[in-house]
């Protein structure tokens, strides 16, 4: 049986999160960080999904259980079809998405599908920062209040552990012991980790050695600013009274420099 799923977003820090949790005594990912089981497999073939992710053993040398899963951030997409039939097969399954700023979301998606084809940003014109940031699947992933309602309608409240890539940032322990709790393992199991470990933004490198994150911290253009801000402004109200939180800083301070500058960056490859 498959005991979690991180289901998302693109783009937020899942990377950060593999990363970590793989190191966790009592988590593993049999299959490795994104498996991409429901957005590209016949649902026909979900028992294979259950039998990829079964660990070789299901408690440690000391006796403590072992939960085992995966994360695919794209599966923040998923239609309420495939979300009811991962609920048919895994009732008691415990969730995690992590939200990031949508307006940051969608520029460093962009950049990294330029990094991807090995196009410099200098050289492409605003239109086509437009026509991706209006694209279905960057609306799709920036679509937080759909997210949570397709989710929520198979799934319990109890069952989610929601949070905000800024707290990450903000306190990457305390995070990281709150989604120990929430998978129902020892956060302790996170002790050995240093402090400078995890303040370092963990950021994807494709096979041929492109790094996919490697422009996101760049601030955007200033003839961007003004389209994401209104593509977002809408959607970030209605997130911030869903999740009840005053984000109103996603779009007013986009656009601006981080305060003490950007984080410290290490490339891992992608599994």
């Amino acid at each position: 049986m498959v005991d979690f799923l991180g289901i998302g977003v693109p783009r937020a820090g899942t990377t950060w999160l593999y990363h970590h949790l793989v190191r966790h005594p009592q988590i593993t990912f049999p299959g490795g960080k994104e498996v991409h089981f429901w957005d590209r497999t016949d649902l026909g073939e979900a028992a294979s999904w259950l039998a990829g992710l079964e660990p070789p053993k299901r408690s440690t040398p000391a006796g403590q259980p072992i939960r085992c899963g995966e994360i695919t951030p794209t599966y923040a997409r998923l239609s309420e079809e495939r979300i009811a039939a991962i609920h048919a097969l895994c009732p008691d399954l415990r969730l995690f998405v992590s939200f990031r700023n949508p307006l940051e979301r969608a520029y460093s998606a962009a950049m990294a599908d330029l990094a991807r084809s090995n196009r410099p940003a200098a050289e492409v014109p605003d239109q086509w920062f437009v026509d991706h940031f209006r694209s279905e699947v960057s609306r799709a992933d920036g679509d937080y209040v759909s997210i949570l309602d397709r989710w929520g309608a198979a799934f319990s409240d109890d069952q989610f552990f929601h949070f905000i890539s800024d707290e990450i940032e903000a306190c990457p322990v305390g995070m990281l012991e709150a989604l120990a709790d929430h998978l129902q393992v020892d956060p302790s199991g996170f002790g050995p980790l240093s402090p400078t470990d995890l303040a370092e933004r963990i950021v994807p490198r494709s096979a041929a050695g492109d790094a996919t994150g490697q422009l996101q911290d760049f601030l955007p253009r200033p003839s961007l600013v003004p389209v994401l801000q209104e593509i977002y402004a809408v959607p970030v109200e209605q997130f911030s009274r869903r999740m009840g939180r005053d984000l109103k800083r996603w779009v007013s301070g986009f656009g601006t420099a981080r305060p003490g500058g950007p984080l410290p960056r290490r490339e891992i490859p992608l599994t």
